[in-house]
């Protein structure tokens, strides 16, 4: 149907011009309705419950002349309803109202106090009578791409040709990695905005994340912006994220210029690179202007971008100028209402939220008053105390802000990612976001273990819940679930990096929590069948290791559909795998492979259960006591498995020491001393040697665990332990559960 959006040329005054409808009209509810003011009218009359306002409508409806490409889809007198009430799909059929001028020719009283309204990048895609105004200055680009295929090192190319810095100053690489995590992992877990001016067009820039864990930013993202740079590695191709991020851009009908980069690797393939992007296209069900991209290679991190492989080698001027003349200017209806997306958020000490997204139409001055339309229906009204706009690694403010531009606004007292900022007088409520559902689910609670409160601010259970659905305003892919137990969480998110990223930055701001074993959020099927998440799979390791890899990923229930060469010496596996063949499993690959692997995965589908994986081989040593380790015990202990403490660590009874070298679990004594007495012997004096115990991080220590076994995570450490830490209540719970599989 055809939508009214607030980018389009329109007035609301009497003389509003609106699109002409030709052809039937699908309604809400599915029915067919066929050209003409009066028949729409008549038809949506009838699934109104205003009755009165139906009948004037309907009886006046055959007096007017007019075809209005519109639908009063809702009740014309109704309180206004929020988008939450709405579809939450790119298929929305928002509407618009009858002007104040056809309403009062009707005898239907006065006009509603709202319009439902969608970006433009979700409008039908019938042709407009009038085309809308754009801004030629500008344009609104997003760079995707899969891990560690160069977007940030990208992004600090552009700054610097665009004479971003100063001559002579220091900048990072990956300037705009500017989270302490970010810059520790070298990869990009927030979205980050910045601009550039390029031979007088504003490029306004948004870096997104590589991994499949922070696919919810990406997703995001897509809907500010009028075009993508997909960027591409010369030597591997497109991957598994790069499947992801290609077909949210093509379903919103965004327009992508294809980045081949890296194209200084050794053995790469930039031919082949682009390919494998067409016929990831065509698999996709790209359309035919989407199929025709423009091209343009490039190395990042040498500084260079050529439109043909022969083209000299100076800097990325080719590329910006590609960006300025491929990528569409945005729609920018000055006139119109304001409407902003909140796309993500800040907050600052002083400034309080801070809301980042891109004007879709309107103006907004600074002081002005505007409303925030909430996620749950309710409406702020608020003064705007700052617009700040973007350029290089800064920000700066700005008196007014108008559409097509990315900005921040603050002034509002509370805010959530994906909800509306609009105007007073004129309010437009725009739908909210629509992330993909989450696939993996952790249990987080409080401390309960002896240590509880030694190193942490933050310890009750109340702190960790006011945390945790705070982290749901600007984290859209999480969800966190209240359950029986007063001190424990179910949070939901995209993947195990997904849940760590939050665990890590609680664990830094002074928290103390508990948390257990990942695992996979089942679902039902149409014919009540069990259905699991399923993983796309892609490996590349030396020709060495194919057989410790490829006989333990059968061994997890993975399937092969490919296997071919990767370079000279390496090979490339894809695969098809449960989710809960990937728990646990990155570093024993890391092991079979030396190091040398590289692994990457993206969720897929539900599929059939593929039933019981056999979990960790190895058992535990659990601490006996509370105590101290030390050098005479902790060498005797050696001999039973590997370490995970060194000597002199506090430990407590019921915590894990090391791993069992075999498969059942042991209670040791790390902190038996020895015995003091004036007997001498030749050992006396013998010097014990340790080896050094596993170093684990948080990732490892998550992937380590079993069901019934917990990481504690506190600002100075990451200890493992049991669920149950009295042995004697430990044993007795065992046995009545292996009683109860055998019954």
């Amino acid at each position: 149907m055809q939508s009214f959006h607030p980018q389009g040329k329109r007035s609301l005054g009497f003389d509003t011009p609106f699109r002409q409808q030709s052809g039937p009209v699908r309604t809400r509810k599915g029915a067919q309705v066929l050209p003409g003011f009066a028949t729409q009218l008549a038809a949506i009359a009838s699934q109104t419950s205003q009755d009165g306002v139906a009948g004037g409508l309907q009886a006046k409806a055959e007096q007017k002349t007019p075809l209005l490409g519109v639908q009063l889809a809702e009740r014309v007198s109704s309180p206004v309803r929020h988008a939450a009430s709405l579809p939450q799909s790119g298929e929305i059929e928002p509407v618009v109202l009858v002007s104040q001028f056809q309403m009062e020719t009707l005898n239907c009283g006065p006009p509603p106090r709202m319009w439902y309204a969608c970006p433009p990048h979700m409008s039908s895609s019938a042709p407009e009578t009038e085309e809308a105004p754009r801004r030629s200055d500008v344009r609104n680009i997003a760079i995707i791409a899969h891990v560690d295929h160069g977007k940030t090192t990208l992004v600090d190319g552009f700054l610097r040709q665009a004479g971003s810095f100063r001559t002579g100053e220091v900048v990072a690489d990956c300037a705009m990695d500017s989270n302490d995590l970010e810059r520790e992992r070298g990869i990009t877990i927030l979205a980050k905005f910045t601009a550039i001016t390029w031979k007088g067009t504003r490029i306004n820039i948004v870096d997104t994340p590589g991994h499949a864990d922070f696919g919810g930013e990406v997703e995001r993202v897509l809907k500010m912006v009028d075009s993508v740079l997909l960027l591409v590695d010369a030597f591997e191709g497109p991957m598994p994220q790069t499947r992801f991020v290609t077909r949210k851009a093509l379903a919103l009908g965004l327009r992508p210029i294809l980045v081949v980069n890296k194209i200084d690797r050794a053995g790469c393939d930039p031919d082949g690179a682009v390919n494998d992007t067409f016929d990831l296209f065509c698999a996709l069900g790209a359309t035919e202007e989407q199929l025709d991209f423009p091209v343009v290679y490039a190395s990042g991190r040498e500084g260079y971008a050529i439109k043909n492989l022969n083209d000299e080698r100076k800097d990325l001027s080719p590329m910006l100028d590609l960006v300025v003349q491929a990528a569409p200017p945005p729609l920018a209806d000055m006139d119109a209402p304001l409407a902003m997306h909140v796309a993500t958020l800040d907050y600052d000490d002083y400034l309080g939220y801070v809301a980042i997204g891109r004007m879709l139409s309107g103006r907004i001055r600074q002081g002005e008053r505007a409303l925030c339309v909430h996620r749950d229906g309710s409406r702020e009204e608020f003064r705007v105390a700052k617009i700040l706009g973007y350029q290089s690694l800064k920000r700066f403010e700005l008196q007014e802000a108008v559409a097509g531009d990315i900005c921040a606004i603050t002034g509002m007292h509370d805010l959530t990612v994906g909800e509306t900022i609009t105007e007073i007088a004129r309010p437009v409520v725009l739908p909210l976001l629509e992330i993909e559902e989450p696939t993996v689910k952790m249990q987080f609670m409080s401390n309960n273990g002896p240590f509880s409160g030694h190193e942490g601010k933050f310890v009750t259970s109340r702190n960790i819940r006011e945390r945790l659905f705070k982290e749901l305003k600007a984290n859209v892919a999480l969800r966190v679930l209240e359950t029986d137990s007063p001190d424990t969480f179910e949070v939901l998110g995209r993947g195990e990096l997904h849940l760590s990223v939050l665990i890590e930055t609680m664990r830094r701001e002074g928290y103390e929590l508990m948390v257990s074993q990942p695992q996979v959020i089942f679902k039902e099927g149409p014919n009540g069948e069990k259905l699991e998440p399923y993983e796309e799979l892609v490996i590349d390791l030396d020709e060495a290791y194919n057989g410790p890899v490829i006989e333990e990923l059968g061994r997890r229930g993975g399937r092969m559909q490919e296997m071919g060469p990767a370079g000279e010496g390496r090979t490339r596996l894809e695969y098809v795998i449960p989710s809960r063949g990937l728990i646990g499993y990155r570093s024993q690959f890391l092991t079979d492979t030396r190091g040398t692997g590289i692994l990457n995965h993206n969720f897929t589908h539900y599929g059939p259960y593929a039933g019981t994986f056999k979990g960790r081989t190895n058992g535990v040593l659990i601490a006996q006591d509370p105590g101290q380790t030390n050098t005479y015990a902790l060498f005797y202990l050696q001999e039973r498995g590997a370490l995970l403490l060194p000597p002199g660590v506090p430990v407590y009874g019921g915590q894990i020491v090391g791993l069992h070298a075999r498969g059942n679990d042991i209670i040791v004594n790390p902190s038996k001393a020895k015995k003091l007495t004036n007997i001498r012997t030749t050992a006396a004096d013998e010097k014990l040697f340790l080896t050094p115990p596993l170093a684990l991080t948080l990732e490892a220590a998550l992937e380590l665990i079993n069901e019934d076994e917990l990481v504690e995570v506190t600002p100075k450490s990451i200890r493992l332990r049991k669920r149950i830490l009295d042995h004697n209540e430990r044993k007795r719970v065992e046995k009545a559960r292996d009683q109860g599989l055998e019954g």
